[in-house]
């Protein structure tokens, strides 16, 4: 993914990136917000709702700027926490691929929107900003109600449960809203996510060999052939040079990574 996002960035297609996008959504939904607080009314006209879309046309681009929530307090959190999970998404891969990522879930929920006949807004979509950050920096420490530190992993992990729940209880259309948007999520993070089951089973593994040995039993060779950077996706079997990382910024746990991101992600 990160090889064809670099390929497509320095064709023409990178000059059409959005440069400060989180911004230009955090002004906006703070703008709908005062309007909607103004005018209840003018939620309704900003939804996506596909039944009107052919007459409203704008409603492709206004739901995507629909407030988190209608509480004075909350919102202000809300957007507070949208800007810092978005401009440092935007600040770790660049202009281009934050576009490439959010345009894909926007799109995703349009889909979902469409096909499940319901008006939609952007919680979903602005969640998988959320759990792509938590995905990337998992140990960063987020004041809770600006009182309460906590760990941003937890977070995810208490949402992703949430999120299940909705899928379980819900309608067709609500399970199909969640799954379409977020296949952003999956289609940049589903090999990290892999790496990090494979991680897991490597400390398993090492765990069952240090067993084996003090106990005067042999332990079982482990392959390491098949295993590539959780990052670029470069493979041991092609050459590259594939170390175990645990650090600070893998959240600790082991994740395969080359060389060359081994010293700089």
């Amino acid at each position: 993914m990160d090889r064809l996002l670099a390929r497509l960035e320095r064709t023409f297609l990178g000059r059409l990136a959005i440069e400060h996008l989180t911004w230009i959504l955090v002004v906006g939904m703070g703008a709908a917000f005062i309007l909607i607080y103004r005018r209840p009314e003018a939620a309704e006209v900003l939804q996506l709702d596909p039944s009107l879309v052919t007459r409203q046309p704008w409603r492709l681009v206004t739901y995507l700027f629909l407030p988190p929530s209608m509480s004075m307090l909350w919102v202000i959190f809300a957007l507070y926490f949208f800007w810092i999970t978005g401009s440092a998404l935007e600040q770790t891969w660049g202009a281009f691929k934050f576009n490439v990522f959010y345009f894909i879930g926007a799109l995703g929920t349009t889909i979902a929107a469409f096909l499940g006949g319901h008006a939609v807004g952007n919680f979903w979509l602005n969640t998988t900003v959320y759990f792509a950050f938590a995905t990337l920096y998992p140990d960063f420490m987020i004041s809770l109600f600006f009182i309460i530190p906590i760990r941003i992993k937890w977070l995810a992990l208490v949402s992703a449960a949430l999120i299940a729940l909705s899928a379980i209880q819900g309608d067709n259309a609500t399970r199909l809203a969640i799954a379409v948007a977020f296949a952003n999520y999956f289609l940049f993070f589903g090999g990290h996510l892999l790496a990090l089951a494979r991680g897991q089973r490597l400390v398993l593994r090492q765990a069952a060999r240090r067993a084996a040995t003090s106990s005067g039993r042999p332990a079982r060779a482990v392959t390491n052939a098949g295993r590539s950077c959780a990052i670029c996706g470069a493979k041991q079997s092609e050459g590259a040079d594939i170390r175990v990382c645990s650090c600070d910024k893998c959240g600790g746990k082991p994740r395969d990574l080359c060389l060359e991101h081994a010293r700089h992600h």
